[in-house]
């Protein structure tokens, strides 16, 4: 056994001790699982159906493509205004299918827009937990004319 009494044992321990600590962090860094594109996303939705500010916008258009590889892919595009300026954004949904059918969505209907209000580029309409799209037009009660009171309507 080693008895620590001097100060340079003391040292190379800490300094051992010190290396050990290092080596084993950067070990445990660089083997993390680091997220999957898909799981960022996920992350970012999920935060801006939390904390987004809400906004109206009007959805332009909705899209269907398939990618080069021969994967669907499923757009909304849409924009929205914020502050006096006008943003124009799209949004893949093709993960949220499950969520929204895009044969019942419809192009020129206004919708809510969540944004992030340090960023408003980045911008959803959707998510798994919040959807911002509407499935009719708004209906406005009937306004009443005003009475006529104690006017009459013979001019004679």
């Amino acid at each position: 056994m080693i008895l620590l009494t001097n100060r340079t044992t003391w040292e190379a321990a800490a300094g051992v001790a010190l290396v050990a600590g290092l080596t084993a962090g950067a070990v445990f860094f660089f083997r993390r699982k680091k997220p999957t594109e898909e799981e960022l996303e996920r992350a970012r939705r999920k935060l801006l159906a939390q904390s987004g500010r809400l906004v109206d916008g009007m959805l332009l258009d909705i899209r269907e493509m398939t990618l080069d590889d021969g994967r669907p892919l499923t757009m909304l595009e849409y924009k929205y205004r914020s502050s006096g300026v006008d943003y124009e954004c799209s949004q893949d949904v093709t993960t949220l299918l499950t969520v929204v059918d895009p044969a019942e969505v419809r192009a020129g209907y206004p919708c809510t827009v969540r944004y992030q209000p340090g960023n408003p580029q980045n911008s959803i309409i959707l998510a798994e937990s919040w959807s911002g799209l509407r499935s009719s037009l708004p209906v406005y009660p009937a306004r009443k004319r005003p009475g006529l009171g104690n006017l009459s309507t013979d001019r004679g």
